[in-house]
């Protein structure tokens, strides 16, 4: 840690006790995160969460009115958008963070920069981080994790239950289709090339669990697609996001040349849904993949998933 964040962690450290000696405490419990620590928690009952599963899950556990701040990731449910906000997830300041006067702090763990993180992690405020992931399994760990840093497992294993069981009746319907689509995920088109999701990306696995052929699996990572990339990969359907970022209506993705006679651009195929609900990786997942599959096919029938009271709003 440098001279310079040791000092700043000091002065936060001192500014954040004197807050938390007015909270009661609770008692005790502790948690690994996903950083290996072992983490001391002692009060719940103020929390900053900073990523969107982390917020979803918490709402979901029913410990929503217990979240005092969010980052800008964090837009559902409706409630979550009415908190006051620490910014945007990988550009967290720790003054910002800490002046919420949080008891806990429960972050994914892809929040940053680091050395925020490192502050964050030497002030008098538990710190725990949330292993990121893409799988069903990613996912259910997250619940688990988040469940226990507020202290209710058993919460946790009810929503971890929900969330499985939903991904086995998806599971189950994907395997039913007979057509898996070829598709590409848009990120951006400035500055040149599309910047597409090849290979471990979010947007690969959420397309795996849509039954969906990602047609730039030769690309690794989010990175522009070069225009011989873009016309061998010959799309059914292109995907973009919503609720963030370059809006990417049909004109300008259908423009793009390497789309202009794909079989996508024929048909006007562009299937858009919001950022945080195709990306998210949290306990609304198993929707998102059914409603992307969907979406990819004209005519399919899949039967719907159960509503669930964390899962019942509309999309922002």
């Amino acid at each position: 840690m440098s001279a310079n964040a040791r000092a700043l962690a000091g002065t936060l450290a001192a500014s954040a006790l004197c807050a938390l000696l007015a909270v009661t405490p609770a008692a005790a419990h502790h948690v690994t995160d996903a950083s290996g620590r072992r983490v001391e928690v002692r009060d719940t009952a103020h929390i900053v969460s900073i990523g969107s599963a982390v917020t979803e899950i918490l709402f979901a556990l029913g410990v929503g009115e217990r979240v005092v701040a969010v980052d800008q990731t964090s837009v559902y449910p409706e409630a979550a958008r009415k908190l006051p906000n620490v910014g945007y997830m990988r550009a967290l300041s720790p003054e910002g963070v800490l002046s919420k006067t949080p008891s806990v702090i429960i972050a994914s763990e892809g929040a940053g920069p680091r050395e925020a993180i490192e502050v964050l992690s030497h002030s008098s405020v538990p710190v725990v981080l949330i292993p990121d992931g893409h799988s069903p399994d990613a996912i259910v760990r997250k619940i688990e994790m988040v469940a226990d840093a507020v202290g209710i497992p058993e919460k946790g294993q009810e929503l971890a239950n929900a969330v499985r069981s939903d991904f086995r009746q998806l599971a189950h319907e994907i395997a039913t289709l007979k057509h898996h689509p070829r598709a590409v995920f848009v990120l951006s088109t400035a500055g040149g090339a599309p910047i597409v999701g090849g290979a471990g990306t979010s947007a690969d696995a959420m397309f795996h669990l849509a039954g969906l052929e990602n047609a730039v699996a030769g690309v690794k990572g989010y990175k522009p697609a070069s225009e011989e990339v873009l016309l061998t990969a010959q799309p059914d359907v292109i995907v973009v996001m919503s609720g963030g970022g370059q809006p990417l209506p049909p004109e300008t993705i259908f423009a793009i040349p390497a789309f202009r006679n794909s079989p996508a651009a024929k048909h006007k195929r562009l299937i858009t849904l919001p950022g945080s609900y195709l990306l998210g990786f949290g306990p609304r997942t198993p929707e998102a993949a059914l409603d992307l599959a969907l979406a990819a096919r004209a005519n399919a029938k899949l039967a719907p998933l159960p509503v669930h009271s964390w899962s019942s709003e509309p999309n922002p």
